[in-house]
């Protein structure tokens, strides 16, 4: 990596007051530590089962309180510490979802009809192909297990909005949280209207990436960090963009110092970028490892990502070598010939995948892997193994 993509070093150096670069680092590890292990691989998987639901619950720990030297009356305008740092405030917490909507939710279907999922019963039952279905998704976990000397950014965004961004996020944060024994951080740095904590399934928001940008440090442990974050489930965590404000905004400063802080925390963090060319969203592409760019399967969306990718093309080899697409299908029959999209935007030289539709994405609320149709998570395991991949190849 360049100098000039180097900032998180340039950065951390900041927090820590200068000198020296700090020694390399491992993965996530336990509270208190930079490294650890490699993530020992889990069980065999079973295509059968799903991704593995994580329900979402409270922290068993309190959320600690700002840094005393930090610390400042409530409603106090913000002050600056010696080096110009704002100083954080407290927020309260605050549901995810207004309570006043909480009756206008169904109760989620499944992602395929029970037609469906009885045919394909019957078929695993008189099939050859199981094996080789097993084998795959094998492989597809031997692939999500890998150990990581440190942690893998993979941004997901998108050139406009409702191309499935933030379903493909969680999807994908999602699966790796289930394969791997690190933990796993959700960012979102879409925080206007951003639909993240609600596709996770987030009861309540309190700190968001800018409070925390204000905060962390970095002699902090991972119980530390942890106090700040929302819990999905036992090793993965989000940390949200607002509390749901109309307006809510990130400066791009702050989102350095929060990925920089918490990357040795966390074998995976998948951020839910803006749309390009949001100036965040550009920062998150530089710094991360991987790309996932996620576009409608429909001529306008397929014609705009070809656009974007043959002007790729011009930059330097890794963006588009890091880069994987994702045609999301938002309808049950798509109006295009989603082989033959696939085949004209992999011509551009990358990594091209289809998630279909699925009845219980398109409804919109919190995702239950265990209601997702077994396309959509066979889909999302491959999409997830292909970006972490990637995210291997640039160090």
């Amino acid at each position: 990596m360049s100098n000039a993509d180097n900032w998180q070093g340039d950065v951390l150096r900041d927090l820590r007051g200068g000198g020296p670069p700090p020694a390399p680092q491992g993965g996530a590890g336990p509270a208190g530590q930079g490294a650890t292990a490699p993530a020992s691989p889990g069980p065999g998987p079973d295509p059968a089962l799903p991704v593995a639901p994580g329900t979402p619950h409270t922290p068993p720990h309190p959320a600690p309180q700002a840094p005393p030297a930090a610390r400042r009356p409530e409603n106090d305008a913000p002050a600056h510490g010696p080096a110009g740092a704002r100083t954080p405030r407290t927020p309260g917490s605050r549901p995810a979802v207004d309570p006043s909507l909480a009756g206008a939710s169904r109760k989620p279907r499944n992602g395929e009809p029970f037609p469906v999922r009885a045919a394909r019963a019957i078929w695993r039952t008189v099939s050859s192909s199981v094996a080789r279905e097993v084998a795959e998704a094998s492989r597809t976990a031997e692939s999500l297990q890998q150990p990581v000397t440190t942690g893998r950014q993979i941004a997901v965004t998108s050139i406009r909005g409702g191309a499935g961004k933030s379903t493909v996020a969680a999807l994908l944060g999602t699966t790796y949280a289930h394969y791997r024994q690190d933990p796993v951080l959700f960012v979102e740095a879409d925080p206007a209207l951003g639909s993240l904590p609600i596709r996770l399934g987030a009861e309540s928001l309190r700190w968001t990436t800018g409070d925390v940008a204000d905060i962390v440090q970095p002699q902090m442990s991972l119980l530390d960090i942890t106090g700040y974050l929302v819990q999905l489930r036992d090793n993965a965590w989000l940390l949200p963009g607002s509390q749901g404000q109309i307006g809510a905004m990130l400066d791009f400063r702050s989102y350095e110092r929060v990925m920089v802080a918490l990357r040795r925390y966390f074998g995976v963090t998948v951020v839910d970028c803006e749309t390009l060319p949001a100036e965040v969203a550009r920062v998150a592409l530089t710094a991360s490892q991987a790309c996932v760019l996620t576009t409608p399967a429909t001529l306008d969306g397929v014609a705009s990502t070809h656009a974007v990718l043959q002007w790729m093309r011009g930059l330097p080899p890794h963006v588009i070598g890091g880069t994987v697409v994702v045609l999301t299908e938002q309808a049950p029959h798509s109006g295009i010939d989603t082989e033959e999209a696939v085949r004209t935007l992999r011509s551009t030289g990358t990594s091209v995948h289809v998630l279909p539709y699925d009845r219980h994405l398109a409804d919109g609320g919190a995702i239950r892997t265990d209601l997702l149709a077994q396309a959509t998570r066979t889909a999302a395991a491959r999409i997830a193994a292909d970006a972490f991949q990637l995210s291997q190849k640039r160090h």
